[in-house]
């Protein structure tokens, strides 16, 4: 350890770098992103329309937010088709595609959701979830 970091470590991390993957955390899984990458990925090019049915309860003004903050981060493309009418469609870019393995792992690790809703039962039937 050299000095530097020996008193980085006595004086305590900065906590906005405490945890490396805490920034692709906020990026990834903010609310509705991960649906909406998931259905680009899963689905390929869809149209505004499409990506609304598909996600289901997501509401317009909260979908355009999203689309346009993914496409500011890269991770989505979107392409306007000048006709008449105009067509508006998204799709996942490269860099949302690299994102694949994660959703892999994250699908995979799914088959323990039901160890983790058995888990919930059991700590809120102990002394009103105390788990003294």
């Amino acid at each position: 350890m050299t000095e530097a970091t020996g008193s980085r470590a006595q004086r305590g991390v900065d906590p906005e770098n405490a945890c490396p993957i805490a920034p692709v955390v906020d990026i990834v899984f903010s609310r509705w992103t991960t649906p909406i990458l998931w259905a680009l990925h899963e689905y390929g090019r869809q149209r505004f329309v499409e990506l609304e049915r598909r996600i289901g309860t997501i509401t317009p003004k909260v979908l355009t937010q999203r689309l346009r903050q993914l496409e500011r981060d890269g991770l989505v493309v979107r392409t306007y088709h000048a006709e008449v009418p105009p067509r508006v469609e998204y799709e996942i870019s490269e860099l949302g595609r690299s994102l694949a393995p994660l959703f892999a792992a994250l699908s995979e690790w799914s088959v323990h959701l039901g160890e983790v809703e058995r888990a919930r039962v059991e700590y809120d039937g102990r002394e009103g979830g105390r788990g003294r």
